[in-house]
């Protein structure tokens, strides 16, 4: 139940460079610091792109934002989200006098569920898993006659979230290597169509939990799968991802390499970021800081740039990590 036909990497190009002019007067481009504490680990130079800075603490609100500014008119939207999106959807619709209701799964982070509530959006709970969650979503839209947002497999969206890669190049033009982590593959599919227009692109390497790797099955599958996922530290890219998306190709064409990490590794490194940088990730996050570790003997001498998602952690998933320590 794709929003759009497929459309050329041509049509891509231009629809990020609208969404970068769009997005200007509201949002500051995001930190890329140089961690030497990672340089030192993987002997490499590592970039940590911070979209964690975002007024609601990840990347998507570039999409959302973009969705609401270059999408459908109307009062009010309705979106699916396991947190982030519907956040940043609903702050979006808050700067622009607009309202959303916003369907999250039951495995919501309690965190982002009051997120979305503070930020004025009328919260939905239903389904165990996110793409169920979507559908359900999409019935309410359709009966309503509201605009539907997806989080992932809208236009607008991906193009908005491929101004992050746009941004990154502007402040170091020639990485080697970028990890992005992965869920319905709106971040890494607009990044990556964008990454590869350049004369020297850098490799594109997607990252996600083993327990909901499903965009990852299903590029090495050539098919999108409806397959379960198990519960996630990453609930940010947690759930299955919908049949005909857009991202399918975008990722099937444009990411390099793909990487799998365990729920140990990513407690591990949420915990690790705390302790090296003194700074808070989300479990998206850490996948692609576990995955690049994982490579690391092959990271020597390289420039490499980790995207650090978000970083909306909630206390009570941080305290149950570190008692689990």
């Amino acid at each position: 139940m794709p929003d759009a036909k497929p459309f050329s990497p041509a049509h891509y190009l231009r629809g990020i460079e609208a969404a970068a002019q769009a997005l200007q007067p509201y949002l500051n481009p995001t930190p890329l610091v140089l961690s030497p504490s990672l340089s030192r680990s993987w002997n490499a130079e590592v970039w940590l792109k911070l979209e964690n800075r975002q007024p609601t603490g990840s990347f998507k609100v570039r999409g959302a934002l973009n969705s609401l500014l270059n999408g459908p008119a109307g009062e009010q939207v309705i979106t699916a989200s396991s947190g982030n999106h519907g956040a940043a959807l609903a702050w979006a619709a808050g700067q622009l006098g607009r309202s959303c209701q916003v369907w999250v799964p039951e495995s919501v982070s309690p965190g982002k569920a009051a997120a979305i509530r503070n930020l004025g959006a009328e919260l939905r709970i239903f389904g165990q898993d996110g793409l169920d969650t979507e559908m359900a979503a999409r019935r309410e839209a359709q009966t309503r006659k509201i605009p539907y947002i997806s989080p992932y497999n809208n236009f607008e969206v991906i193009c908005g979230q491929a101004t992050m890669a746009m941004e990154l190049i502007r402040q170091l033009p020639a990485p080697d290597l970028v990890f992005i982590a992965v869920g319905g593959g709106g971040l890494i599919g607009g990044s990556a169509t964008y990454l590869r227009s350049l004369a020297n692109p850098p490799a594109i390497v997607g990252c996600s939990p083993q327990n909901s790797a499903v965009m990852d099955a299903s590029v090495a599958a050539g098919k999108i799968l409806n397959m379960a996922s198990l519960p996630t530290l990453s609930d940010g890219t947690a759930g299955g991802v919908e049949e005909d998306s857009l991202t399918f190709d975008l990722c099937r064409t444009g990411v390099d390499e793909w990487l799998q990490v365990e729920e140990t590794q990513i407690a591990a490194w949420i915990v690790e970021m705390i302790d090296r940088e003194r700074l808070l990730v989300e479990g998206a996050a850490a996948v692609a800081l576990a995955a690049a570790d994982r490579v690391k003997d092959r990271l020597e001498g390289k420039k490499v740039v980790v995207v650090i998602c978000g970083g909306n952690l909630d206390s009570k998933t941080l305290s149950r990590i570190f008692c689990q320590k």
